[in-house]
């Protein structure tokens, strides 16, 4: 009997190892890919108003939704375009689910995004645009100056618990749900 109790006891432990992360991530949590599942998932290339512009892998996010949604977030290689190309286009967005970037919404697709930044001694917000394949601007928002950040990334989206999840380019940041 007492076997059996052990036994039991294991088991109970073993499920809620288990069930515990995908519950929480079914609460409207984001958990963080990699591997295989993110280099599956990352285009080469992203096309945007006519351009195929490589993307940068080591510059690249995928995070899953409790639903099993993917979103991928990645910084274009826009050297060789036009100088407007390059000035409006730093990144790209895939999501299979509806996602909100800084309270604006974006439906399921392929999005291009930009950041204008103030002057790197200023402690203004960033300017995050986004936009659609062909170029029309969806979002316009203020991406806030994380000063505290010790040694910023280009590229990096950060998870916290009960937290919102947050987009992080360098120093600027814009919040996701």
């Amino acid at each position: 009997m007492r076997r059996a109790m052990l036994l039991i006891g294991a088991l109970m432990v073993v499920a809620m190892v288990v069930l515990l992360p995908s519950t929480a991530a079914a609460q409207g949590g984001f958990q963080q890919v990699t591997g295989k599942a993110f280099d599956s998932a990352l285009p080469k290339d992203f096309y945007l108003e006519g351009n195929a512009i490589p993307t940068q892998k080591r510059n690249a996010a995928m995070v899953k939704t409790g639903d099993g949604a993917r979103v991928v977030f990645a910084l274009l290689d826009t050297s060789g375009y036009s100088s407007q190309v390059q000035e409006k286009y730093k990144g790209m967005i895939i999501t299979e689910v509806s996602l909100s970037v800084c309270g604006g919404s974006l439906g399921a697709g392929s999005y291009g995004f930009g950041l204008q930044t103030p002057a790197a001694t200023s402690d203004e917000d960033a300017k995050f645009l986004v936009y659609d394949q062909a170029g029309k601007k969806l979002v316009d928002c203020g991406a806030k100056k994380d000063s505290e950040v010790k040694q910023p990334k280009p590229l990096q989206v950060m998870l916290g618990a009960g937290q919102p999840a947050k987009l992080y380019l360098g120093r600027y940041w814009v919040g996701l749900k």
